[in-house]
């Protein structure tokens, strides 16, 4: 059994040559940018963005569509409590002026008693 080898300089210098001309290989296997499936890629990709910003201006409209339907609902809910308020307000007026009929008569009986 041989023992650990340690790279002397010209080993070293090999190595990074070698790397480098590994990373040089990488980069020009690269497809260009007017490569046919480079291109495909990206009008896929702008397709979906396409699609995303359709389907967000959709969400958009329909929560301006929710918005209104609630605003209309609580003019409903509303005009509804005003109505109910307006005949409470009838309605005791109109039990008042009973009472008040009432009184009148048990004061006139009593005065017509008096004479």
């Amino acid at each position: 059994m041989s023992g650990f080898k340690e790279p002397g300089f010209a080993d070293r210098q090999k190595a990074a040559l070698e790397a480098r001309k590994n990373i040089l290989d990488k980069f020009r296997a690269k497809p260009g940018p007017d490569d046919p499936a480079v291109k495909q890629r990206q009008a896929e990709r702008e397709a979906q963005a396409a699609a995303r910003e359709k389907a967000r201006q959709a969400r958009e409209v329909e929560k301006a569509a929710q918005k209104a339907r609630e605003a209309e609902a609580a003019a409903v809910a509303a005009a509804q409590l005003a109505r109910e308020k307006e005949e409470a307000a009838a309605a005791a007026a109109a039990l008042e002026a009973e009472r008040k009929a009432a009184r009148d008569a048990r004061y006139a009986a009593r005065k017509g008693r008096k004479k």
